[in-house]
């Protein structure tokens, strides 16, 4: 394998001494197993990245680089996880998406590689997709109506309710593991445990998936009503009462933070490269409150006005100025706390 990549080191611009310390890395490794100071014999590794590895991924990304060249198609790449889409509407536009995968499949041989081709799916997109096969290899590939994509659910019709009972059944183990696993049910021992574990399951890539059925808002927030009624002392209290008690927002209040958050980054912050095509700023002529208004998108149809580019600009607009200036993320975050304790 080595000797195979040496005609495409210099493409990337790697100095000699650096694809010599590179080949050296990955040239005669041994391993063997220990086990309570007993031994096994040394096996040389023909292959796997050592846990930690920096350099493992950075080679396999420049591995994988080329991968698109000639794929008409989108072509989105994260780690191992590979996703093509297009649309296919006419019988010419469904032979260039099979052409694609005949690329991807070429290269994959080419380069050595193997697609799990049995973890291959195709997700059909719209009311009136006629549903076309598609073959990867000598393999026709299975249609699904519904993947899993980098840990969260996505449905045939871009319906999030599937994601989130599976982030509330998620949510609600790791809560009943902090009932059994300690005794005391005041705040001081419990608090701490809920917002550092449960949050963050019930909030993993929510502005892509945020619900906005009203069965699955009300489904998502039973996960801290629950975990708010196991404190000492607030199980008879209202829970907006024992939200104010404990000082936490509401889980739909926390997910509207995190989509205006998300919003900074892109506009004002460290992925304006990317917000330049997700945001537009609005004319001109119709700027007033804090200066930075966003043009409020319309979408035709009802999964779309979901989006974090349509559902948040309008409460971009409403914020005031000391807000969406803060020159920092966490100065930001701070500000937009404060800003939100007097919302309803």
């Amino acid at each position: 394998m080595i000797s195979w990549w040496r005609n495409w080191w210099r493409s990337f611009g790697i100095h000699q001494s650096t694809v010599r310390w590179i080949r050296a890395w990955l040239t005669d490794r041994k391993q063997r197993v220990t086990i309570r100071g007993e031994s096994s014999g040394w096996q040389p590794v023909t292959g796997g990245v050592p846990q930690g590895s920096v350099l493992g991924p950075i080679l396999f990304n420049l591995f994988i680089n080329d991968m698109e060249e000639g794929v008409n198609s989108l072509l989105i790449k994260f780690a191992d996880d590979t996703k093509t889409g297009a649309v296919a509407t006419t019988e010419e536009q469904v032979l260039q998406i099979q052409k694609d995968l005949d690329r991807l499949w070429k290269w994959a041989g080419d380069n050595r590689m193997a697609f799990n081709v049995d973890k291959c799916k195709v997700l059909h997109l719209g009311h009136r997709n006629r549903c076309h096969k598609y073959r990867l290899g000598d393999k026709w590939l299975e249609s699904s109506t519904c993947e899993r994509d980098l840990g969260v659910l996505l449905d045939c019709r871009l319906n999030m309710s599937q994601q989130c009972d599976a982030v509330v059944k998620k949510a609600n183990a790791t809560l009943g593991c902090i009932v059994r696993s300690v005794a005391s049910r005041s705040r001081e021992v419990l608090l701490p445990l809920y917002t550092t574990l449960v949050p963050l399951q019930l909030e993993y890539c929510a502005q892509f998936w945020a619900p906005h059925y009203r069965k699955d808002i009300a489904r998502l927030e039973s996960v801290q009503h629950r975990a708010t009624r196991l404190v000492t002392g607030l199980q008879g209290m209202p829970y907006e009462a024992r939200l104010r008690e404990l000082g936490l927002f509401s889980l739909e209040k926390r997910r509207l933070r995190g989509d205006l958050l998300a919003t900074y980054r892109y506009v004002r912050g460290c992925h304006m490269g990317v917000g330049r095509d997700l945001f537009s700023p609005a004319e001109e002529g119709r700027m007033r409150s804090n200066g930075a208004q966003l043009r409020e998108s319309r979408f035709p149809l009802d999964a779309g006005k979901h989006f974090l580019t349509v559902r948040t600009p309008r409460v971009w607009n409403g914020l005031p100025w000391e807000v969406i200036e803060a020159p920092l993320v966490r100065v930001l975050k701070d500000r937009l706390d404060m800003h939100m304790v007097g919302m309803s």
